[in-house]
């Protein structure tokens, strides 16, 4: 396994927001991970991005121990629902960011944003500053700048919850693509049902800091803790059998 989580636990005080997390992935999938506010998946992802040090447990990341290296040593990049781009640089240079940190050429720099532009259908906008972005297209930016830099691991904590619908459905997409093309290994963090069911190659629910993984995305839905079983139910009552929706 490319990503093994050994036991980890983490307390604040008396509280204890993660409890024996213990899990592994496989390299180029993505895990998505279903929990409600406060259930401890923010923390998770802290602790295995550096952010937060656990109290317990070990991370292996590509067969190193990354338990006590700092965050900027893990190679692994940590997405907020926020895109905190830079505000003084504009969509090129956020991009190049990485690159221009590890000293690339600058021929290297510029074929490499100038693809990475060109995927997010974005080429247009490359001398633009971010205030003058949509919240969508500030996303994809804050997606090419962590994706260039090729890191082993990709944190996502609720990417899209600032985005309207539409824009959200489409990033959806945008995320599943660029994620096989760059054979990106991720957790992807969510509270909303239809979207871990989406997102993930696997599937996890998180409950008062305890992760539970399911074998397939049946078993998930089966699981009435997950609340899939609940939604069916509404959308089945509210619509009689046989009605049409347009």
């Amino acid at each position: 396994m490319f990503l093994e989580i050994q036991y980890i636990n983490k307390s604040f005080g008396k509280e204890q927001i993660v409890k024996d997390l213990n899990f592994s992935l496989a390299p180029h999938k993505t895990l998505s991970i279903l929990g409600k506010s406060g259930c401890g998946k923010t923390s998770m992802l802290k602790i295995i991005g550096g952010l937060l040090k656990a109290d317990s447990g070990n991370i292996i990341l590509d067969g190193n121990d990354i338990s006590e290296l700092e965050a900027e040593k893990r190679n692994i990049v940590y997405l907020y629902q926020e895109d905190l781009l830079f505000p003084h640089l504009n969509v090129f240079e956020n991009i190049a960011f990485g690159l221009r940190i590890k000293k690339q050429k600058e021929a290297h720099i510029q074929s490499k944003v100038k693809e990475m532009l060109e995927l997010l259908e974005l080429e247009d906008q490359g001398q633009k500053m971010p205030h003058q972005l949509s919240g969508g297209q500030r996303q994809r930016v804050s997606f090419g700048r962590a994706i260039i830099i090729n890191p082993a691991l990709l944190l996502l904590d609720e990417p899209f919850g600032s985005l309207d619908a539409g824009t959200r459905q489409r990033m959806q997409q945008l995320f599943k693509d660029i994620a096989h093309k760059f054979k990106i290994t991720s957790l992807f963090v969510t509270h909303d049902l239809k979207e871990a069911i989406l997102m993930g190659d696997e599937i996890a629910f998180m409950q008062s800091g305890k992760l539970k993984l399911y074998k397939n995305k049946e078993e998930f839905i089966a699981d009435p803790s997950t609340g899939v079983q609940n939604e069916i139910g509404f959308w089945e009552n509210l619509i009689p059998k046989g009605q049409n929706i347009i």
